[in-house]
């Protein structure tokens, strides 16, 4: 058989894909445009505690047996918890269940008016601290392990230097910046030399959604015009999707942020870096990374935009923990979290490191 003969047939083979899947575009784009929001969030759970801003949930087991030590996941302020439970085989907290953890969501909701004050001591010293007595009332276990994503880790880690005599006993953190003058164009937008943060937050109390979005988006400006040219072309593929509606949900939900909370995080955090060189303080103590002793297990991902790699990668040389572990992963801020590669590598890393230490 001549190659051309061979040819003909996969020729053929892909006229009449394209062709299925240009009608396929037609057809389900219309529904893409005019049906409801993707559902997300969907694992059972119930609301222990709500307090203005802050809501916890725990979520039903899935296991015959559970570890012992129950974990908690702490979201970013900026946005909602959901992108840890985004769609059944797409969740880390569906993951953790069925590995046979106890798993508690801390989760936040956009701060009213009145809690424009609100600040780093209230996140750590009191919102943080509040769930993990809940959750020490609600199983009777006296250890907590904390996995802090973003932000989340941040907060986790200002709690846990200044909670050193417990109930900590393991520590997560998820792409979690600690060197903040590595951030970059962030930092550079931000820049005390034209960026008036006093201004903004006496002016506007609560920071508005739109003022955190742009940020985020101006770091890669034609992400989401890529992002649905990437949906047309695959509307064909219901999993794919049905998957980047739920990113899309998550990304384009952000939320305020409390003036005072984002004042402290410009100027103690971004300007003067304290976090990074042991300088800040919280609720009047020294916040010093070295004082955390608990094992902690650091995961990055190679190519965040948000959180650059050389933000993120010192934070186990400032710990003071005998037991640390660090986990780098290609990918990004978001798909770390929830997508192919947190499917097969991150969420079994988490959980073989965290089974080791929950009994």
């Amino acid at each position: 058989m001549s190659s051309a003969q061979q040819e003909a047939p996969d020729l053929g083979n892909r006229v009449r894909t394209a062709v299925d899947r240009t009608i396929q575009r037609s057809i389900k784009g219309l529904d893409y445009v005019l049906g409801p929001m993707t559902e997300v969030g969907l694992t059972p759970k119930d609301v222990i505690y709500e307090r203005g801003t802050l809501r916890l949930y725990h979520y039903h087991p899935m296991a015959d047996e559970v570890y012992r030590v129950p974990v908690l996941l702490v979201m970013a302020t900026t946005n909602r918890g959901y992108v840890f439970d985004l769609a059944p085989g797409q969740s880390m907290v569906e993951y953790l269940l069925k590995e046979g953890f106890d798993v508690f969501v801390l989760d936040w909701e956009a701060p009213r008016p009145e809690e424009r004050n609100l600040d780093l001591d209230d996140y750590t010293f009191d919102f943080i601290p509040a769930c993990i007595r809940r959750i020490a009332a609600r199983t009777g276990e006296p250890d907590v392990s904390v996995i802090g994503y973003c932000m989340g880790g941040v907060l986790s880690l200002i709690y846990a230097a200044g909670h050193t005599d417990g109930p900590l006993k393991n520590l997560v953190c998820l792409t979690t910046p600690v060197n903040w003058h590595e951030f970059g164009l962030l930092r550079r937008w931000t820049d005390p030399s034209h960026f008036d943060v006093d201004r903004l937050v006496d002016t506007l109390g609560v920071v508005p959604t739109d003022f955190i979005l742009n940020g985020f988006e101006m770091l890669r400006p034609a992400q989401r015009t890529a992002g649905r040219i990437r949906v047309w072309d695959n509307m064909w593929n219901d999993a794919f999707v049905r998957s980047y509606r739920a990113f899309d949900r998550w990304t384009t939900e952000a939320l305020p942020l409390a003036g005072e909370y984002f004042r402290t995080t410009m100027r103690e955090l971004m300007w003067a870096n304290k976090l990074y060189t042991g300088e800040l303080r919280v609720a009047g103590q020294q916040i010093d990374l070295a004082n955390i002793k608990v094992p902690i297990l650091h995961t990055i991902a190679e190519h965040d935009h948000i959180v650059p790699y050389t933000a993120s990668k010192p934070l186990l040389e400032r710990v003071g923990s005998a037991d640390k572990d660090e986990l780098v992963l290609k990918g990004g801020h978001v798909s770390l979290i929830a997508g192919p590669n947190a499917v097969r590598r991150m969420w079994p890393a988490v959980s073989n490191w965290l089974a080791e230490r929950s009994t």
